[in-house]
């Protein structure tokens, strides 16, 4: 299976209030349509290396690779260019537009990435929304979805440039029970149906456990 990330001796200080290594050293490899979950206490470094990977934080030493291509001492043009088509972001926070629809929060980065017409991304949309059970929301505002809706609607709008990689920071933190387990079948249905990588920094061991593989910070490093 071909290897989608890839990171070389990413190491990352905080100099404020003093100089502290937050990422120490970290190599690992992440294949296609695999399911990865972070996981580690607050302040093992998990979500500044999400932040890392996902090219939104560049201030680090290391290298990482997106399928065998080097992002690292990219221009922040090209950067924004490469996590619009080839990383989908799904957040502990949906950040929908309320005032508008479902359906264009999840058109958004499609028309942004001006690939099809917006013809064909409406059709893709409504595709997405059907295969995550809120097509019947698409044309309600995202203001009148419950969280865990809204959630899903997020996700959909993760899947629509049909990224390399998915990255999720506690993507169920704001979930009751019930919607964690919709939202946790819903990753397992695009990583096996869809062959979808992808990554989640998450603090919910069941979340965790139902991934294909888990690693786990320490300290800023990987045990």
């Amino acid at each position: 299976m071909q290897t989608i990330l890839k990171t070389e001796n990413i190491t990352k200080y905080f100099y404020t209030p003093q100089k502290f290594k937050v990422l120490d050293n970290i190599s690992f490899e992440i294949k296609e349509s695999e399911f990865v979950s972070i996981v580690g206490k607050s302040g093992s470094g998990k979500t500044t290396l999400l932040y890392v990977l996902s090219t939104m934080d560049t201030d680090y030493n290391g290298n990482i690779y997106i399928e065998n291509n080097v992002i690292t001492g990219l221009k922040q043009d090209k950067l924004a260019r490469i996590r619009n088509e080839h990383i989908g972001f799904v957040f502990q926070f949906h950040y929908l537009l309320p005032e508008f629809t479902c359906l264009k929060n999840v058109m958004i980065p499609a028309l942004k990435l001006n690939r099809f017409s917006r013809e064909e991304i409406e059709v893709k949309a409504y595709q997405i929304l059907k295969l995550l059970g809120v097509e019947e929301q698409a044309l309600n505002p995202a203001s009148k979805l419950s969280g865990g809706q809204q959630q899903r609607v997020a996700i959909a709008r993760a899947l629509i440039n049909d990224p390399k990689i998915i990255m999720c920071d506690e993507p169920t933190g704001n979930l009751d029970s019930k919607n964690t387990s919709i939202v946790m079948d819903i990753f397992k249905k695009i990583s096996t149906e869809l062959n979808q990588t992808i990554v989640v920094v998450t603090h919910d061991n069941d979340f965790a456990n139902s991934t294909d593989r888990i690693m786990e910070m320490q300290d800023g490093r990987i045990l």
